[in-house]
């Protein structure tokens, strides 16, 4: 792999930009530097729950062509327990065994899979983001697209949602149970203008079968040699599963910083806020105290 860029892999961009060759691994492109968003989004999220209640649960939703029944668990109470209690950490049972074979049937043909995960932020205050550039959905997308091997991004309805009419996209306002003013539905995945509405934040994540492979590949050396590569070593047939803790702490991270953001600005434009002062000095105590 020192004369051959891997097929779909960063090995030639890197080479053209930065005159490396990071064939141990793939370096800063390797999906090792994401245990940095893993721990930073742990605390994150410990935060998130105790100053605000907010829950962030992602799961596989598909792999490859196996996608999970949306009607087989219920989405507004789903735990982390339930998806951990799948080997692809998958909430649909059923479906399970049919993504563990065909994840075992690409590793024993040397090849490899992609698939979707959802991830839904519930609890999370009205009027988090910052238009025009800045706008929450827009800072989830960026987060999650700088994810290794990510490669689509949708929120709400998504890319469905085009072949709906505005009359049956719009979610109507209505009085919730708790006396506060909600949708009726949610297609806008809880995110309208680029700041939050209140309802639940719902969104999708792309992953691209795993580049390194251990099947032969007609490619060409850095030279422009044809050739042909076949990947030696151990290597993921499909990176899915292991994505899920990713999401959930990249989501923390804008979350916590859409958090702060807001509560400056509320200290900023209003008059002295005594509660908000305490919150204040509450986050600098948790921050400051791993216990």
């Amino acid at each position: 792999m020192s004369k051959i860029p891997r097929p779909s892999h960063a090995d030639f961009t890197y080479q053209v930009k930065y005159d490396i060759k990071a064939i141990s691994g793939g370096g800063r492109s390797s999906a090792r530097e994401t245990i940095s968003r893993v721990a930073s989004g742990a605390v994150a999220e410990k935060w998130l729950k105790l100053q605000f209640g907010i829950e962030i649960v992602a799961w596989v939703s598909s792999v490859s062509t196996f996608a999970a029944d949306p009607t087989s668990f219920d989405i507004n109470t789903i735990t982390r327990q339930q998806v951990d209690a799948s080997a692809v950490r998958c909430p649909d049972l059923a479906i399970t065994s049919l993504m563990v074979e065909a994840i075992k049937a690409a590793k024993e043909d040397k090849d490899s899979l992609g698939g979707v995960i959802t991830c839904i932020c519930r609890n999370v205050p009205v009027g988090w983001g910052e238009p025009c550039f800045d706008k929450l959905e827009a800072l989830l997308a960026h987060a999650m697209l700088s994810i290794p091997a990510t490669k689509g991004f949708e929120i709400g309805s998504g890319f469905e949602g085009t072949k709906l009419r505005g009359s049956q996209h719009n979610d109507p306002f209505i009085l919730k149970e708790n006396g506060k003013l909600g949708t009726k539905t949610n297609n806008s995945g809880g995110i309208q203008g680029g700041i939050s509405n209140g309802e639940n934040i719902i969104f999708r994540v792309a992953f691209k079968p795993p580049a390194t492979i251990g099947k032969a590949q007609e490619t060409a050396e850095y030279l422009g040699t044809p050739t042909l590569l076949k990947a030696e070593g151990r290597h993921d047939p499909c990176v899915v599963p292991r994505a899920v803790a990713i999401v959930e702490g990249m989501a923390a991270v804008v979350l916590a910083d859409a958090a702060l953001i807001q509560i400056s600005r509320q200290a900023a434009h209003g008059p002295v806020n005594h509660e908000l002062s305490q919150k204040m000095h509450q986050i600098y105590n948790t921050l400051s105290n791993p216990n």
